[in-house]
């Protein structure tokens, strides 16, 4: 009878206590939920008893530093996500496209591609829809689009989870560069095997092999094992040590192309590089809504021709 009067009461404070749910599921923390909704602990905690008062169960095991899950709330968790997207996508089918693109849009991206460009893109977007609330963080990691609870990925290079929708936002390759001072000392690289007797300065990004350079040149792929003294996961650390003349780097072209436009890089072995394409990645629980859709579709003419586009050869 509990659960029947859950389903007949207004289901829009359920609908917030659901979405309340997930955030604290997510987080294993009531703090932590607060804190990203704008709530107080108490709050929250309030409303959560509240939810499993309807549903007629445990949803949390508390302890005085953190917030477990239970099996019920595992369910709970499975269900609450599913009804959270199909009202969502229920919305935008109705709208029939015309809806405007309204809600909270979480995006991240790496540190220089976002500061340099997807954040003031995301500005114009945010003019253009004032509906929208865009939170962004800059992260040279892979996450994990369901459990970190963001609706896209803004990634450079290959997208290999099958699971996930990919959208070609930009074309762009990695370029391999130095400065003059280093080519003076020592020589310049004739073809990619050379790459192995170079000081190369190595970046970890999110998804590349550390010390392999995958290459694509005139006889096809190949894969180079390289080695530096000095290497960092901050790309523009180690454009700077380019700069000062430590060894070949490996970057997108749009990250160094002033600096060989003004000559403090130069680009070597010029038949060699690494697609490295732009892309927005979304769960498919996401990809249909109107934020999502707008969002890539501003990204992809912006990054192209916009003020903030990238700059290719």
């Amino acid at each position: 009878m509990k659960n029947q009067n859950v389903l007949t009461a207004n289901n829009e404070p359920l609908l917030r206590d659901l979405q309340l749910f997930c955030e604290v599921a997510r987080r294993s923390s009531f703090i932590a939920a607060a804190s990203e909704t704008g709530l107080s602990p108490a709050h929250v905690s309030k409303r959560i008893a509240t939810l499993e008062e309807q549903l007629g169960v445990k949803l949390f095991n508390r302890t005085t530093r953190r917030v477990n899950i239970t099996s019920d709330g595992e369910a709970a968790f499975v269900w609450a996500q599913k009804i959270l997207e199909d009202v969502g996508a229920m919305v935008d089918a109705l709208s029939g496209g015309q809806r405007e693109p309204q809600g909270t849009l979480r995006l991240c991206t790496s540190l220089r591609l976002g500061r340099e460009h997807i954040a003031p893109i995301l500005s114009l977007l945010r003019r253009q829809y004032p509906a929208l609330e865009v939170w962004v963080e800059l992260l040279d990691r892979r996450v994990d689009l369901i459990a970190d609870n963001f609706d896209i990925d803004i990634r450079v290079g290959e997208v290999q989870e099958k699971h996930l929708i990919a959208h070609r936002i930009a074309e762009s390759t990695r370029v391999l560069a130095a400065a003059p001072e280093y080519l003076e000392q020592r020589g310049v690289p004739k073809v990619a095997a050379d790459l192995a007797q170079h000081d190369c300065l190595l970046f970890r990004s999110r998804d590349d092999r550390f010390g392999v350079w995958r290459l694509v040149g005139p006889n096809g792929a190949e894969t180079v094992k390289v080695t530096g003294p000095m290497a960092s996961n901050h790309s523009d650390i180690v454009r700077q040590w380019a700069h000062d003349g430590h060894g070949i780097i490996m970057a997108s072209q749009w990250d160094i192309a002033n600096s060989l436009a003004s000559g403090a890089l130069v680009q070597v072995l010029p038949a060699w590089y690494q697609p490295a394409d732009i892309w927005a990645v979304t769960a498919v629980r996401s990809s249909a809504s109107a934020k999502v859709r707008a969002c890539v579709a501003f990204l992809r003419e912006q990054l192209a021709s916009g003020p903030y586009a990238l700059t290719r050869d």
